[in-house]
C-alpha cells in the first residue's frame, strides 16, 4: 500500500488520496515532537489549560464542518457525528479544569514523622493507534490528558479515516499548540510496529482489536515500554424480572444500534430472565423496527451503513455461521450486496454455544438475545465470555444490583442505564478486553512518571 483511500462507506465514492509517509517525512515528525517535549513538559498548568481550552472552542465553531468528514469518511449518521464532535470538546474541556489537581504533588506521612512526597512527571512521546469507529472520540479522549500531563502525542489513525486523523492535527494547531505537540501520521500498520522500537517513542496507546492490540502490546513488550490496550468487548445486558421492561428494551436497542453496533461498549449479548423474556423480546424488536435508514447525511436517518464493505461481509459470515450451529434468525439476516456496506439489523435468538454469536465480538447491528432461569444463570452467561469490557444489569432492587455488579467481571458495570465513556469516570476493561484505564483520574496518570521523593 503506497496511498491511504479516503471512501464513502455508503456510496462507495473514492473522496480523497493521501500517500502515506517517506522515512524522512516520518522522522522530520520525530524530531518535531521529541524537541516539541523539551519545552512541553516545562510549559505551565495555565498555558496548558488555555490552549486545552482554545481546541475545545475550535471542535464547537467547527462543529458542522468535523461531524460532516466523520460521517462521510466512515459512515455515521451526521446527529452522531455531531454529538462526537460535542462530547470531545467536554473531554477537553475537563482535563483542562481538572489536570493540575490530578497531577498535584501528593504528601506520604512516615512513621518517623519525615514527609515524603510523590510527584507525576510526564514521559515524552506517546504513540497512539486509534480506530475508524469513533474517529474524533478515541482520539481526543488520549490527546487531552496525555498533552495536558506535558507529553507529546503522535496519532496513528484507522487507514479509512485519513480526513479524520488530519483534522484532528489541524484542531490542535489552529488553537495555538506548539508545533509538533500533536502531529497525524500516514503510515501502514508494519511501519507503525517499527516506531514503536524507536526510543524517542516512550509509550504506546491502542484501543482496537484483539489481534492488533496484541501485536502492539509485543512490540511494546520487547522494548519495555509502557502500553495500554482498550480492546473489544462482547457486553452483556443483563434484564431481571423485576426491572422497568419497556425502558430497559428501549435502552437496550439504543445501545445495540448507537454507531450501527459498531461499538466496543456497544451492548451484544442481551440476558432475559424468563419471565419477562417475551415481553422484553417483542419490545425489542418493536422498537428496532421503527428505525430508519438512509444516507448518513440525511438528518432523519437512525442508521446508514458499515464502515466498509469487508466488515458486513464478515458480520454476515458471522450471523450465518450461528444459523448453521441452530440459532433462530428472529429479525434480518439479509446477505449484504457485493462490495457494499449496507447491512441489515439483525436478532439471534436460541444461540448454542458454538455459535459465534455466543462467543465472538459481533461489531455491528446484530442482536444476541438469551433466555435464563435465574439470577445466577444470568450471571453465569455474562461472565463465560473471554471479554470483560462493560456491562449493563437492569433491576428496580438497589441492594440486589450492587450485590450482582460486584460479581461480574468487567471493568464496568451500568445499573438501569446504557453503558457509557465519560470524562469523569475510568474506563477500560479485562480479561481480552484489555488493561489500563483512560479517562477520570485514572486516564492522565497512565502516562506519567509517579516519581517517589524521600527527605534524607
Amino acid at each position: 500500500m503506497t496511498k491511504i483511500k479516503s471512501i464513502n462507506p455508503f456510496s462507495g465514492e473514492i473522496l480523497q488520496e493521501f500517500n502515506l509517509f517517506t522515512a524522512s517525512e516520518l522522522e522530520a515528525k520525530l524530531v518535531s515532537g521529541s524537541d516539541a517535549f523539551s519545552s512541553w513538559k516545562h510549559t505551565e498548568f495555565n498555558q496548558r489549560t488555555e490552549l486545552m481550552k482554545n481546541a475545545a472552542h475550535q471542535l464547537r465553531v467547527n462543529r458542522e464542518k468535523y461531524a460532516r468528514i466523520i460521517s462521510l469518511e466512515m459512515g455515521k449518521v451526521i446527529k452522531e457525528s455531531r454529538a462526537e464532535i460535542d462530547k470531545c470538546a467536554w473531554v477537553c474541556d475537563f482535563y483542562a479544569e481538572n489536570a493540575a489537581e490530578f497531577l498535584k504533588e501528593e504528601p506520604i506521612e512516615l512513621p518517623d514523622l519525615k514527609q515524603a512526597k510523590l510527584i507525576h512527571q510526564p514521559l515524552g512521546i506517546i504513540l497512539a493507534v486509534m480506530p475508524w469507529n469513533f474517529p474524533f472520540w478515541q482520539v481526543f479522549r488520549f490527546a487531552a490528558p496525555t498533552l495536558m500531563a506535558g507529553n507529546t502525542g503522535l496519532l496513528k489513525h484507522a487507514s479509512n479515516v485519513p480526513q479524520c486523523a488530519l483534522a484532528i492535527e489541524e484542531i490542535f494547531t489552529n488553537a495555538g499548540f506548539p508545533e509538533g505537540v500533536f502531529q497525524s501520521l500516514l503510515i501502514d500498520s508494519p511501519t507503525t510496529l517499527s516506531l514503536i522500537e524507536d526510543n524517542r517513542i516512550k509509550a504506546v496507546t491502542l484501543t482496537g482489536s484483539e489481534k492488533a492490540g496484541a501485536a502492539v502490546a509485543s512490540a511494546a513488550g520487547n522494548q519495555i515500554k509502557k502500553s495500554l490496550l482498550e480492546l473489544g468487548g462482547s457486553d452483556p445486558f443483563i434484564v431481571l424480572k423485576d426491572a422497568d421492561i419497556a425502558k430497559a428494551a428501549e435502552t437496550a436497542v439504543k445501545s445495540r444500534m448507537l454507531n450501527f453496533g459498531q461499538s466496543c461498549i456497544a451492548a451484544k449479548r442481551f440476558i432475559i430472565e424468563a419471565p419477562v423474556y417475551e415481553q422484553f423480546l417483542s419490545l425489542f424488536c418493536e422498537n428496532l423496527s421503527k428505525l430508519k435508514s438512509g444516507n448518513q447525511l440525511d438528518e432523519n436517518s437512525d442508521f446508514a451503513c458499515m464502515a466498509r464493505p469487508d466488515l458486513a461481509k464478515e458480520l454476515f459470515e458471522q450471523v450465518e455461521k450461528s444459523v448453521k450451529a441452530g440459532a433462530k434468525l428472529l429479525m434480518g439476516g439479509d446477505k449484504p450486496a457485493e462490495n457494499s456496506a449496507r447491512f441489515t439489523p439483525t436478532v439471534l435468538t436460541d444461540i448454542p454455544a458454538n455459535a459465534p454469536a455466543y462467543s465472538d465480538e459481533l461489531f455491528g447491528p446484530v442482536a444476541s438475545i438469551f433466555k435464563v432461569s435465574s439470577e445466577d444463570e444470568a450471571i453465569a452467561l455474562a461472565n463465560d465470555s473471554q471479554f470483560g469490557l462493560a456491562a449493563s444489569l437492569w433491576t428496580e432492587d438497589k441492594t440486589k444490583a450492587d450485590q450482582l455488579a460486584k460479581r461480574i467481571e468487567s471493568g464496568a458495570v451500568f445499573i438501569n442505564s446504557m453503558v457509557a465513556s465519560h470524562p469523569y469516570l475510568p474506563f477500560g476493561g479485562i480479561k481480552k478486553s484489555g488493561y489500563g484505564r483512560e479517562l477520570g483520574r485514572n486516564g492522565i496518570l497512565e502516562f506519567v512518571n509517579t516519581k517517589t521523593v524521600y527527605p534524607g
